[in-house]
């Protein structure tokens, strides 16, 4: 995971997005807060170690979507799906989708 972090911040940041918003989309899918994710980037935690300790967003499942030509709710391996998970949040994040869609909170509608 650690590995690959710096890869994400420069994507999100090449589009306009910030460090804070990457760092709130990966608490939100693994359940980590931001010291617990602090501390597994500085330990070069992998993604087996990183996901394997994570509590998974029950939304976690409303991630649907192509990742490297690969619809990520059909990925069989769960591992490799939590990955593409991540992947496909980063993606919606630095094409610009609004946090609450990322993060897949309900919308709000007026009755």
């Amino acid at each position: 995971m650690s590995s690959v972090y710096p890869h994400y911040v420069n994507k999100v940041t090449r589009k306009g997005r910030t460090v804070a918003e990457l760092d709130e989309m990966i608490c939100w899918l693994t359940g980590y807060d931001a010291a617990e994710l602090a501390a597994h980037l500085d330990a070069g935690t992998t993604f087996e170690a990183f996901f394997a300790e994570a509590n998974l967003n029950p939304n976690a499942s409303l991630i649907t979507g192509v990742v490297c030509g690969i619809r990520v709710e059909s990925v069989d391996d769960p591992l490799m799906q939590k990955i593409r998970y991540l992947d496909k949040l980063v993606d919606e994040l630095a094409k610009g989708k609004p946090m609450a869609k990322v993060l897949r909170q309900p919308v709000a509608t007026d009755s």
